[in-house]
Formats: C-alpha cells, structure tokens, sequence
C-alpha cells in the first residue's frame, strides 16, 4: 500500500560561515558503514529485480534485492544529474537554488562549504569518508588550464569534495570529461573512456581494504554506467549476452553488465574483510534512463514524468533489513542525510536537510504512519510537480497545470485537473508552503536564495 511520506521543495538560504554542528541524542552502541552506489541513467525498469521481462543483465542488483529491500516508488531530485546530486549530498531541492541543468567541466561549484552534507555530518559522527566516481557538482579549477575533454595533469581544484566532507576523492568530473583522473585536489592522469571505470572499482575495493573494522565508514560511489560514452572494458565486451531493447546499441547491454558488476565486487569485498554484516549498502541511479522509456511509466530522463524520476533503489542491512522485501512508499534520495541522522540518533540542525526525511522505519518495516506528507520533482526545463498520496500535480514552465492519479494511472495518460479542482487546489497551496518556508520538513523557516523566483507556481518575485 502505497504512503504519503513528507515532502520536499521549499527554498535556500544564507548558510551560516561554518558548517553547523549537530546536536547528539541517545548514540547508538555500533555506529554501521554506509556504502551508497549511484548509477548514472539507469531507468527504473532495467534491472530485472524490477522488470523480469528485460533483456539486460544485473545479477547483481538482483543478489543486492534478495538480500534486502527494493523500493517501488523511489525518486531522484531531478530528471537529470547535477541537480539529483545537489539534493542527494545536502538534503535540499536543487529547485531552492534555481539548478535544474547540468554543469559543463568548468561550472562553478553549486555547494557551498559552509553547507552540511551526507559526508560532512558523517565525518562529525567519527566516520571516515570518501567519494570515487563522477563528481559534476562544479570545482574550482586555477584558471582554465585545458579544454572541456581533457584537463593537464597538475591543474589544481578547490572547493571540491575535500571542502565537503569527504576525506578521500578519487574521481572525475563528469561524463564528457571522463578521461581526466583527478585525486583528492589534483589532475593525476589522463586516460580513455574504456579505462576509467575499471580505475574508478579498483580504487573503491582498495580503499575498503583499508578500512579498520572498528572505525566507520562512508563510501559514495558514483559511477558512469550507463550513461554515455558507452565505453565496456575489453573483459565485458560480448560476456552479457544482452541486447539494448530501445536503441540500436550492440554494446550498452555489456556496459549496464560492467556497471552492475561493480557493486559485486563492492559486496564482496565487504564480505572478505568481514564487514558486510555492519554496513548499509544501497545502490540506486540519479534519473531514469537515457531516451529509453519503460511501460508503464512516461517518458524517460531530462523529463517531468515518472519515467525522468522514478528509479530501482535497493537497499541491503543484515539483522536490519529483512531479504526478499519490498517497500512502496515514496522516498527521494534527499532522505539519505535525515536517514544517517536518525541511524546515529542524532538531530540535524535546523539550516541542514531541509527536504529530507529519514526513510529509516521503512528499512526496518517499523513505520507506523506516513512518513512524508509530499514529495516535489522537477524536469531539465524547470517544470515542477508536488507528489502526494496517489496524486501528482504538475506545474509546468509554461504555466499549465496538469494533475494525474499514479494509483489507477502510472503512466500518466490522463490530465484529471478539471475534475478534481478541490485536489488542485490544496496540492498548489502546499506547495506554495513549503516555498515560503523554505523547507518541507518540521523546523525553524529559511529563507530564500534571493536569485530564486517560482512563476510556475505562481510565486513569482
């Protein structure tokens, strides 16, 4: 049955000059490690724990969903990357700071260091922490020192995720710029496409080598796969046996095959070193699929429709989680700081999170109520929605108002607006709410980036 869960979308505010200190309650005795595994395009009908009729290979999305939790009615930020990422490290609607795009190799870093995130509350907590994978939330480069591809070994970065939180940075910037390797703040080397994942997995089961079982630890690991270039390393060329169902693309079955292989090697790894029974792993994607729609939902990434947001999330805790479960209440990836908060039982203060709510009682099937009283999305364009219950109001660019009952209608054939005035209503009323407020969780009211305008709900400066 599906949940309400409370919602998202609210506005910015001045951050204070450091990042505030949180306020600890009851600690837990044994603090888990929290592995976080972020496809890049993967659409929420590709894995097969999602859609057995797919002709794509993921055993081990699979084996990760036998083990533990899959959600039916997860969401990302955003339709597309930059702005899910925004969401996914600070908690906040990348609506607040008016990012709906995707950043080029030299935009300016949209997360200011004076703002909590995932990694920085963590690193208070006593956790080590590090991200390996794509980074694209913008860097401060000296100067200009190559072109939008490739970036000479040397060049320098600031206000990166070393500012953020994260002790450790192994990465890159994002997909057009994959060959540039860059370690903690600095250009390593240059490699081509086909070399950079396997780079990104060798470092990633490295560093949890190195972890002592009585320390914590935070490993983000956002990959490539399978966004392009679709670039499959040698060793996975032809091994999937899958094809591509929507475009004619002979090795974008073995490129998803390489990216779900990835988290494999992250899950036994933690089995080797005998932490896989204290660690939180959860692997899921930061948009739908990349110009493949799957029924019944609409559309497909960059869109406002369900199949721009809707995404696999599965999430795996021994002891915790119960295996072969499933969850169908709606929970965004915002929720990740909320739900690290409340693990360590520890409250964030009130400039922090503001869009995230803890999806904790849904992992251990202990909720009792609605967790989330809405949930907001937005589109590449700057189209807004505000989902509730089993409606789903859609305010888009232009103007126009759509509303959709998801229930009786996931694929969003059918405008029910006119029928359903009162629902409009309410739906927009809230909405405007939480934009004031500047938060859609309970605490004190933010104010707004001032650069921030909503017409489309109108709430237009």
């Amino acid at each position: 049955m599906k949940r309400i869960i409370r919602t998202f979308t609210a506005i910015c505010f001045f951050a204070a000059a450091v990042v505030p200190e949180v306020t600890a309650m009851d600690k837990p005795a044994k603090k888990p490690n929290i592995v976080f595994v972020l496809f890049d395009d993967m659409g929420y009908g590709q894995p097969k724990c999602y859609r057995e009729g797919t002709a794509l290979k993921t055993p081990n999305l699979d084996r990760l969903s036998a083990a533990g939790m899959r959600f039916t009615d997860a969401h990302s930020a955003s339709a597309v990357c930059t702005p899910t990422r925004y969401g996914l490290l600070t908690g906040r609607y990348p609506s607040r700071i008016g990012q709906y795009d995707v950043l080029t190799t030299y935009g300016k870093p949209i997360i200011p260091e004076s703002r909590m995130t995932v990694a920085s509350f963590l690193k208070q907590q006593g956790y080590e922490t590090a991200c390996i994978g794509k980074w694209h939330l913008g860097l401060k480069w000296e100067g200009k020192p190559g072109n939008e591809k490739q970036i000479p070994v040397g060049s320098r970065i600031t206000s990166g995720p070393n500012d953020l939180g994260f002790d450790y940075f192994y990465g890159f910037t994002h997909a057009r710029n994959i060959g540039t390797i860059i370690e903690q703040d600095r250009v390593v080397e240059n490699v081509n496409a086909v070399d950079n994942q396997p780079r990104m997995i060798a470092k990633a089961v490295e560093w949890i080598e190195k972890r002592d079982a009585d320390k914590p630890f935070f490993l983000y690991f956002p990959m490539c796969p399978p966004h392009t270039p679709v670039a499959p390393a040698p060793g996975f060329i032809g091994k999937s046996g899958a094809k591509d169902e929507v475009k004619n693309d002979p090795q974008y079955g073995d490129w998803v095959y390489q990216g779900d292989h990835m988290p494999g090697q992250i899950l036994d790894t933690l089995e080797n070193k005998g932490l896989a029974g204290n660690t939180l792993v959860i692997a899921t994607a930061d948009n739908g699929a990349a110009g493949r729609p799957y029924p019944p939902l609409r559309a497909a990434k960059t869109s406002i429709h369900e199949g721009g947001h809707r995404i696999p999330f599965i999430a795996r805790w021994p002891g915790k989680i119960n295996p072969a479960s499933k969850c169908d209440d709606t929970i965004c990836l915002n929720d990740l700081i909320a739900t690290c908060a409340d693990i360590l039982a520890t409250k964030l203060p009130d400039n922090a999170g503001e869009d995230s709510v803890s999806i904790l009682p849904a992992l251990t099937g202990t909720a009792k109520a609605p967790l989330r009283q809405a949930t907001v999305h937005q589109s590449f364009k700057g189209d807004l929605a505000i989902r509730q219950g089993p409606w789903k109001l859609v305010f888009l660019k232009n103007g126009i108002r759509e509303l959709y009952q998801l229930e009786s209608d996931p694929g969003e054939t059918k405008d029910v607006a006119t029928e359903n005035l009162e629902v409009v209503e309410k739906m927009a009323t809230l909405m405007k709410r939480y934009v004031k407020d500047g938060r859609s969780t309970p605490g004190a009211t933010q104010p707004e980036e001032k650069s921030v305008s909503w017409p489309m709900i109108g709430n237009s400066k």
